[in-house]
């Protein structure tokens, strides 16, 4: 599981980044505002834990920024500020749990997995754009009605796209993800499977920027 870490205390927030990877997280540690807005908004997190007493930005502004921008990703809130007024604006502002300083890092475990847990049953299956549908479950997608498999590697760089349509996505950014499931691709592969995907998808959903990128068209 993939998770983001904002907290503006560099000790704690590394003592706590320790446990979670200890508990098989995959952490990003944010210690202030700016960044943790950027990486929150831009990369794809199973989980978001939030500070509220960051220096510059509120905790509480920076989640209300977040759902605003329409970022769904479940959302728990850590901090000293641990009273029922705090707690009500913190869930009334989209957060899915509150957790008050000091606290037991197994409390933390257990309700980070519980949030998760509901948080993926709940969420839909199906990713619908640019009149496709990826099925999260089957790892296919449906282009006029024809239903196609995915490898993993294309399973993964097309929902990559659904989730950042019209935004340019740059070969390093893909290629990271790549490593992620092919420990050495090679010089070409990327190229490889884009040209996989609009085989299946069509040729021009997937935009070519020359030295830049790929983007994904939500209308062709």
């Amino acid at each position: 599981m993939k998770l983001l870490l904002v907290e503006d205390d560099q000790h704690l927030g590394k003592l706590i980044k320790q446990d979670l990877v200890k508990s098989g997280f995959t952490v990003d540690l944010a210690m202030e505002e700016k960044s943790g807005e950027l990486m929150g908004s831009t990369e794809d997190y199973d989980i978001i834990v939030l500070d509220l007493g960051l220096p510059d930005l509120l905790g509480l502004d920076l989640l209300k920024i977040w759902r605003k921008k329409g970022l769904t990703t479940p959302i728990l809130i850590l901090t000293a500020r641990d009273n029922w007024y705090n707690r009500a604006d913190g869930l009334k502002a989209g957060a899915d749990d509150y957790l008050g300083k000091p606290f037991h890092i197994e409390e933390l475990l257990t309700r980070l997995n519980i949030i998760i847990k509901r948080s993926k049953s709940e969420s839909l299956k199906r990713i619908e754009a640019c009149g496709l549908s990826l099925d999260e479950n089957n790892k296919t997608v449906t282009n006029d009605n024809i239903v196609h498999d995915l490898t993993p590697i294309e399973y993964m760089l097309l929902r990559l796209f659904f989730l950042n349509p019209n935004k340019l996505l740059t070969k390093s950014k893909l290629i990271e993800n790549l490593y992620e499931l092919d420990s050495d691709p090679g010089s070409n592969v990327l190229e490889v499977y884009i040209s996989r995907l609009r085989q299946k998808i069509g040729k021009q959903r997937i935009i070519t920027r020359r030295n830049q990128g790929y983007l994904f068209k939500d209308s062709v």
